[in-house]
């Protein structure tokens, strides 16, 4: 009788040791969620991730914390989510910088862009427009670039940083025209987008939703906008391609990943909250406001899609001699 009640208790520990982790999973999220922005609050990343957080906080009835650790080219956030715990509690939102890093700062970075992270989702796609302080006296592309041969760098030009898409973005208008623009970089869009608007530099690229409104106001000039086609919130402003530039076609994206070590299966949960919350009409809503558009995905392709623009931000790179910090 010993002997069969040792069996049996020896099936039962079996048992707990086999449902206790899927238990935890399934009671998975039973705490607030840290989403790490690597950019300052009130940027186009910063809209977009409070839209979407918002939204995953009412279906899985936790709090979404937004957590802005912005700097080094988006290193510092990036970096704070490569080291966290993969329970399923951090997550990190990336864009065209996680594809940019790697290839402008290599072995330097303190984490591997691809081991380190789990794809969750991509999040939006993100068309630039071209803004100019009126001080700058350039209403378009060939007005600037006409005033950059004749003041060749004299017209200066802010980004959030080498290595970054904005900056990238302007070295790639550069390359094309043959012209030459003096870079003035910030930790951030919201600084540089001040001092555009202020008059201490001349031009940018900048998400529709940060810059539109300066341009409806009649603080900034629209240029152009980077995509293949012109937005839908400001039809009347050309493409750069429109512009002259024919081969320049340019679109960023938000994406999120976590810590390498969460289990694929809350992964996947995170993937299809995300999915939901894009999908929602109210987050819909609000992203045709800032011009931006809605691409939730599969971690899977997610993944593949990381493969793809490594590739082709690599041939840009070499085409505009970009560098990192």
């Amino acid at each position: 009788m010993r002997r069969l009640s040792m069996r049996w208790l020896a099936v039962a520990v079996a048992g707990l040791a086999w449902w206790g982790p899927s238990t935890a999973h399934a009671e998975w999220p039973d705490k607030p969620i840290r989403f790490i922005v690597p950019y300052p609050a009130g940027g186009g990343t910063d809209i977009v991730a409070r839209a979407v957080g918002k939204r995953m906080a009412e279906n899985l009835g936790q709090p979404v914390i937004i957590e802005n650790r912005p700097g080094a080219s988006t290193i510092i956030g990036t970096e704070a989510v490569a080291r966290a715990e993969g329970d399923g509690y951090t997550i990190g939102l990336v864009t065209d910088s996680h594809a940019l890093n790697p290839i402008f700062f290599g072995q330097k970075l303190s984490y591997d862009s691809v081991k380190d992270f789990a794809p969750v989702s991509q999040l939006v796609f993100v068309p630039f427009i071209l803004v100019a302080n009126p001080k700058a006296q350039v209403s378009t592309v060939q007005e600037l670039i006409a005033a950059a041969k004749a003041r060749p760098g004299k017209i200066t030009y802010a980004s959030i940083g080498n290595g970054t898409p904005h900056y990238l973005a302007m070295e790639w208008v550069k390359a094309l025209a043959d012209i030459d623009l003096t870079h003035v970089p910030y930790k951030g869009v919201a600084p540089a987008l001040a001092d555009v608007v202020g008059g201490q530099v001349d031009v940018m690229f900048t998400g529709m939703s940060s810059g539109v409104p300066h341009v409806r106001s009649g603080r900034l000039k629209g240029l152009a906008v980077s995509g293949k086609e012109r937005s839908a919130i400001a039809p009347d402003i050309p493409t750069v391609a429109e512009s002259g530039l024919k081969a320049f076609s340019f679109m960023t994206w938000y994406g999120v990943v976590a810590p390498a070590s969460t289990p694929p299966g809350i992964v996947g949960r995170l993937s299809k909250e995300i999915r939901k919350a894009l999908e929602s009409p109210e987050v819909k809503e609000q992203f045709v406001k800032l011009g931006v558009e809605g691409a939730p995905s599969t971690p899977e392709e997610f993944g593949a899609f990381l493969q793809r623009e490594s590739a082709h931000y690599q041939h840009i790179i070499k085409l505009t001699g970009a560098k990192g910090e």
